[in-house]
């Protein structure tokens, strides 16, 4: 078991030090460093303890603290997992939002590609819609998101005319909310069904988001990710989840002002 417990450390360890060398500072980075520094610790101590979660007042009550953190986490866990599953797209949709994910200088990130991949296969199966694609210029990108976005899906194949840039937002709320003016010049209205793409992992937070903007009649487009990014992006996202119980608006609760530092928006998740 102790052999195991060192192999995990030490896989974590490798990956926790390629996250300093290839990425900035941020919240899906962090948890995973807290991670790696619990199975370290655990591993190389795991005897005495065990002798004081066990055989002590003060360690029962840890241990048993420790049990319920983990329990609702992995229970959030799966929830992440499985709700972008559960409300996908009907096919009668009138309008495709793919929601941004970063970019490399002026072209789409790894992760957005998948976003975009997808919403291209959605976009040729159904040459009717009109394809939005949402998102503002970071602090590193040489273009807004949507318009790279938009320029991507149209050397992929799509008409011009299908595909409009929506280049203002700064987040996922902003994303729908200035969709929606976009959907509205060319008579989709807020009922109107619409779908919205992302990773899976966002979709339920998207979806909310989505309401939150007005619109009534959403599904979601579930894209996968890259294997590399799975832990952080899961991990941060439960967070993310609860915050958004609680505080509902990204731009209320007390991390707004640190949105820019605890993003995912890195070279390492994205490149």
């Amino acid at each position: 078991m102790q052999v195991l417990l060192i192999l995990l450390a030490l896989v974590l360890v490798i990956y926790s030090i390629s996250l300093v060398i290839t990425s900035n500072f941020n919240m899906g980075n962090l948890l995973v460093w807290i991670l790696t520094a619990i199975v370290t610790v655990y591993a190389i101590w795991q005897k005495p303890i065990h002798t004081w979660l066990y055989e002590t007042g003060s360690g029962r009550f840890v241990f048993w603290i420790l049990a319920v953190i983990s329990a609702v986490y992995a229970a959030l866990l799966v929830f992440v997992a499985v709700s972008g599953y559960t409300n996908t797209a009907t096919g009668k949709e009138k309008a495709v939002v793919v929601l941004g994910a970063g970019l490399h200088r002026d072209q789409p990130s790894l992760l957005l590609r998948y976003r975009l991949d997808k919403a291209l296969d959605y976009a040729q199966d159904h040459p009717d819609v009109l394809v939005i694609t949402a998102g503002g210029q970071g602090r590193d990108e040489w273009v807004p998101e949507g318009q790279a976005m938009r320029d991507y899906l149209i050397a992929a194949g799509l008409e011009p005319e299908r595909v409009l840039a929506e280049c203002k937002s700064t987040s996922t709320e902003e994303n729908f909310l200035f969709a929606k003016e976009l959907l509205l010049e060319h008579s989709i209205k807020e009922e109107d069904p619409i779908v919205y793409v992302t990773n899976a992992f966002h979709c339920y937070r998207a979806g909310k988001y989505a309401q939150m903007a007005g619109f009534t009649s959403t599904h979601a487009l579930p894209a996968g990710i890259p294997l590399r990014s799975v832990l952080p992006c899961y991990l941060r996202e439960v967070l993310a989840v609860v915050y958004y119980w609680v505080f509902r608006s990204s731009r209320s609760g007390f991390l707004h002002p640190l949105v820019g530092l605890l993003s995912l928006n890195k070279k390492f998740f994205y490149q």
